[in-house]
């Protein structure tokens, strides 16, 4: 007889007695947790606290903001400015959750002009920094020091302090461990700091703003127009190419600045938004300007635009995400209109739009990729060039005479109809087993399918190659033997070209500057900071060095941007990638497929393409029938 516990009796015999037994699950957290919480969707890295400061220091009132950062934020970030300053009831009131002096009821969130409002973002730091606050008002003798931790106060005192606020926050995520093992490198840390001040700088041209990273001064920015701050912040070579951009209408008003078509380049990031002066992120709104630029730029090419939008708070909602970066248009499609008109009439006015040269002589012109030089193999000087492949062939077709018996017998199993099914023996074992035997690489015969594919006659069978991928491995194993030894073979270029890129790139390129220059890319600084490309890798082609130097910055961004111990293979695949875009659709001559294949089957790996791909499919003659069959 089954015997139950007399717990299970309880509800039933004595029910005044069951919330003895039984507790309430829900609870209140505590307020250090909720803020640690809340902090994971306000602050999400060094750049999202220097975000938050300049924009406190833009809504104080402030004409000159500082901003301090000391290994890329992860040891202390400091913001000075000269603004308003709060009241030490204040100085204590913006450390709580909620509290802020920008709205006070539900309707302002559709009037809110300036860029805080929700009064979390102080709270937030505190929770998982240590922060020190040093503020003092016009009209004030003294000033307030507060110092928090983790959400507790620490100090609270009068002190000696100039006019306006300095906030210093150290040791971000000290108290979060998990989180602050999640923050990539300095110099990526470091560019999305300078990705942040750039957008304020941008958004506040009457501002003089200064940035200073482990006591050095990257910027110093006068108070000036926006045309002069735009060249200020990304270089002398952006004062050529910008055109005005305006346009008013009863609902919204555009100004700004858009780039000439010629200077577009591949990486992106120097596109910006900003929507009553706040920065914003919209794939709608760069699409109607990628429409206006459509023929005027290559594909995979970015225009630069600076854009800002007026238009009545009552028409927008804000109040979307926790970074303030989306916001909603109350008629989407108005402005979508607008803003591709005015690029237009934009690109019109500044004669931007290229006009046919009836003049030029059309049988003069080499199509892209036509000279012997560019369409080339590529010649190896490392190790693997010096394999057996033409001595490996026998091995390649031994097996397949057999396998194709065995199947008339009936002994193996039906092949698949699917065209690229898996070969019988794979590529990657055949090449693992070659043997030293001089006499049949010559039974092989190699053609070309629309200037994409090759395909190599085996003895009963083919062997269907994709032509690009087979350069993207036989490249990324040139590279990496370059990194390896450091002593990759450079191009000179007869005119240095200067590297147009913004200063948060550029810290990117002092992170790969080792790699690149291993690869074969000659790379000099001037006196002004300026890069010139001297020399690219040599086997690459005629490709401009400068897209060369965008397309791996624009990857390595496109990648979370974490180098890490994989540092070295990524730089080779990428460049690999990008070198082999030109055989992509490139017509081969005899010889030139033959070298292929053989440097195919010397290489690492010759079935998967650095990008983890299949090159390659072997289909024996039953396969083959059955696909006519």
């Amino acid at each position: 007889m089954a015997t139950f516990p007399f717990f299970c009796l309880i509800p039933y015999l004595c029910p005044p007695i069951l919330p003895l037994f039984m507790q309430n699950l829900i609870k209140m957290l505590p307020d250090a947790i909720a803020n640690q919480i809340a902090a994971g969707e306000v602050v999400q890295r060094p750049a999202s606290v220097v975000k938050e400061l300049m924009e406190n220091s833009i809504d104080a009132g402030a004409s000159f903001v500082q901003l301090i950062v000391k290994e890329a934020g992860k040891v202390s970030i400091q913001v000075i400015d000269d603004g308003k300053g709060m009241s030490p009831q204040d100085a204590l009131m913006c450390f709580e959750r909620h509290a802020t002096s920008k709205i006070s009821k539900a309707e302002d969130l559709f009037a809110i002009r300036t860029m805080g409002f929700r009064g979390e973002a102080l709270a937030s730091i505190a929770s998982v920094a240590q922060v020190e606050l040093k503020t003092r008002r016009e009209e004030d003798e003294l000033g307030s020091l507060l110092r928090m931790e983790a959400s507790v106060l620490k100090a609270n005192e009068q002190v000696a302090a100039p006019k306006g606020t300095s906030i210093l926050v150290k040791n971000l995520f000290y108290n979060i461990p998990a989180r602050r093992n999640f923050l990539k490198s300095n110099p990526v840390e470091m560019r999305h700091i300078l990705d942040e001040f750039q957008r304020v700088a941008l958004a506040n041209p009457e501002i003089k703003f200064s940035l200073v990273q482990n006591e050095q001064e990257t910027y110093a920015l006068p108070v000036e127009k926006l045309g002069k701050r735009i060249v200020d912040l990304f270089g002398k070579t952006y004062r050529e190419q910008l055109a005005t951009c305006e346009e008013t209408t009863n609902y919204v008003s555009i100004k700004g600045y858009v780039g000439r078509p010629e200077y577009a380049k591949k990486t992106r990031g120097e596109q910006f938004f900003f929507v009553n002066n706040r920065f914003i992120k919209s794939s709608y709104l760069h699409h109607a300007v990628m429409s206006a630029y459509e023929r005027l730029v290559p594909e995979g090419t970015f225009p630069f635009y600076v854009l800002f939008l007026t238009l009545d708070p009552a028409h927008i909602d804000i109040n979307v995400h926790p970074t303030k970066t989306e916001i909603k248009f109350d008629d989407e499609r108005s402005i979508y209109a607008i803003l591709q008109a005015a690029i237009r009439k934009t690109l019109s006015l500044h004669h931007l739009i290229p006009s046919l040269d009836f003049d030029a002589n059309v049988n003069f012109r080499h199509p892209e990729g036509a000279s012997v030089s560019t369409g080339s193999i590529p010649s190896f000087s490392g190790s693997n060039s010096h394999r057996p492949v033409q001595d490996a062939w026998k091995k390649l077709y031994e097996g397949l005479n057999d396998n194709i018996e065995a199947f008339e017998r009936g002994d193996v199993a039906e092949p698949t109809t699917h065209l690229f099914s898996e070969p019988v023996t794979t590529i990657q074992s055949k090449a693992n087993t070659w043997t030293a035997d001089s006499s049949a690489h010559t039974n092989f015969q190699v053609i070309q399918i629309l200037n994409k594919f090759l395909v190599v006659t085996l003895s009963g069978g083919m062997l269907l190659i994709d032509q690009k991928k087979a350069y993207q491995r036989i490249l990324f194993d040139q590279f990496s033997e370059n990194l390896v030894k450091k002593n990759g073979v450079s191009q000179q270029l007869l005119f240095p070209q200067i590297l147009r890129i913004n200063p948060a790139d550029a810290v990117l390129v002092e992170e790969i500057l080792g790699d690149i220059t291993d690869l074969g890319f000659g790379l000099t600084k001037d006196s002004e900071e300026n890069y010139w490309i001297q020399g690219v890798p040599a086997g690459i082609g005629e490709e401009d060095g400068q897209n060369l130097v965008e397309g791996i910055l624009e990857q390595v961004k496109n990648e979370a941007s974490h180098l890490g111990q994989n540092h070295s293979e990524k730089i080779a695949r990428i460049l690999a990638n990008r070198a082999a875009v030109r055989f992509q659709s490139k017509k081969l001559v005899a010889e030139e497929m033959s070298a292929l294949v053989e440097q195919l089957f010397a290489s690492t790996n010759p079935s998967y393409s650095p990008n983890g791909e299949i090159i390659s499919r072997q289909l024996n003659e039953a396969e083959i029938s059955q696909l006519i069959g």
